[in-house]
């Protein structure tokens, strides 16, 4: 049976390594949110970095998730000190377990002050596709989809919760 993939990637107003309030507010939360997905219903596993730290993200061991990448319209930092962004990688059971993890408790309050943490680029701040059982997505394959859901909207290859597709390629209408 397939699996969802899911990939978030935004532009943090400041670097994650900033002593500021917010950013830590922002980490904080975070390690709190992945904490509660991490339990959540339909919720398979995450990439995490095998010798990640703070702010660590180019270069680090991703395992199958493969070499740490960002869409081509991010223009700020790659070290530990100045990299300004958050992005995810994670598998699910399906479309609505994944749905209901990101719009329900710290996550949904995560989301609604997400504007105070990230800067607002005109660019999806997140896709789904399908994969094959047993398939570990790639941070590459995250970048790609995400890239061509802004060029050309919702499609089987790359889609939004709103606008998304069966893993047989049928539109949903209305969305999960």
């Amino acid at each position: 049976m397939p699996h969802l993939a899911l990939y978030t990637f935004g532009v943090l107003k400041a670097p994650l390594a900033d002593p500021a309030p917010l950013t830590q507010e922002f980490y904080d939360m975070g390690e709190a949110v992945y904490q509660m997905i991490g339990q959540h219903p339909g919720y398979l596993a995450r990439a995490e970095a095998a010798d990640g730290e703070r702010g660590v993200l180019f270069g680090a061991d991703w395992g199958a998730w493969g070499e740490f990448v960002v869409p081509t319209w991010y223009g700020k930092g790659r070290t530990a000190e100045t990299t300004a962004l958050a992005a995810t990688l994670s598998l699910w059971t399906g479309l609505r377990p994944a749905f209901d993890a990101v719009y329900t408790g710290l996550h949904r309050a995560a989301l609604n002050t997400r504007h105070d943490w990230f800067e607002r680029t005109g660019h999806p701040s997140h896709v789904s596709w399908w994969v094959s059982d047993g398939a570990t997505p790639t941070w590459q394959d995250g970048v790609s989809r995400l890239e061509h859901l802004h060029d050309h909207g919702s499609a089987p290859h790359a889609f939004t919760f709103t606008h998304s597709f069966a893993p047989d390629g049928k539109y949903l209408k209305g969305g999960c």
